[in-house]
């Protein structure tokens, strides 16, 4: 039987192999910073404490919620699912919040994060201002930050660009672990002759191998430490609602969107 093709086949193949190159591109490129990360991550679980996560901006809310209560998902992780920046509550009100310059640091704050705690910042572009407010404010108050973001996105955005925090700083010149998900200014990665603009975006993708492959990295550091750490099973899966139910008492109360 001969395989259908069908209009498009060839641009869909096309922005498979980019996404899966681009992927690959940064397991091998970022294993350093991805290790350093792990390490961090690891640490802070072996003594029982949380890391928690954010990503203002629109789209980079999605690797916040991939790393929360997700099956096959560390139970230490807390997910900041600030409601200014969603795309649920308005996409235009979304993307002006994520540009005002102080709502980054109400957040933090109003999280109550404090010295000696773990927290990673993730956002595509690395610029916005309510990004750039969170990581100065954790600093502020002795927060240790994993980055990820895109560095050429962020070093090639004009420093005037309106998205931009007023002190024009980029996410990965502010954080203790910077991991570098490569994402090319305007994120879409596909073009069609005859269309005038790219399409097809490539930063949920780049955001979510990141993370997951961070998380595999710190199971696997745990594990060689002696450390068996709480993993969350799909309620969906046979035993799921019994496996995950041992823990639950332990992060009610700790983890904010439990």
């Amino acid at each position: 039987m001969v395989e259908e093709v069908t209009p498009g086949d060839e641009f869909c193949d096309a922005y498979l192999d980019t996404v899966i190159n681009h992927i690959r591109r940064i397991q091998k490129e970022e294993r350093g910073n991805l290790d350093r990360a792990a390490r961090l991550m690891a640490m802070q679980i072996s003594k029982d404490r949380l890391v928690h996560v954010f990503g203002p901006g629109g789209h980079s809310n999605l690797a916040t919620q991939e790393l929360f209560f997700r099956a096959g998902g560390l139970m230490h992780i807390n997910a900041i699912l600030d409601e200014g920046t969603l795309l649920s509550n308005g996409a235009l009100r979304s993307m002006a919040i994520e540009r005002t310059p102080g709502y980054g640091r109400i957040v933090i704050e109003n999280n109550c994060l404090e010295e000696g705690d773990l927290l990673i910042l993730v956002n595509a572009y690395g610029i916005n201002s309510a990004l750039i407010d969170a990581a100065l404010t954790a600093r502020e108050k002795g927060v240790t930050l994993i980055g990820i973001s895109s560095q050429d996105h962020a070093q090639n955005t004009h420093p005037d660009h309106p998205a931009r925090h007023p002190t024009k700083q980029n996410l990965h010149d502010l954080v203790d672990v910077a991991i570098d998900t490569k994402v090319p200014i305007g994120d879409a990665v596909l073009s069609i002759p005859g269309v005038s603009e790219y399409t097809s975006a490539i930063s949920t993708f780049t955001n979510a191998t990141a993370l997951n492959t961070l998380v595999i990295r710190t199971i696997v550091k745990l594990r060689n430490m002696g450390v068996q750490p709480p993993i969350w099973r799909s309620g969906n899966a046979p035993g799921g609602d019994e496996a995950n139910g041992r823990f639950i008492d332990l992060f009610r109360r700790r983890v904010r969107s439990l």
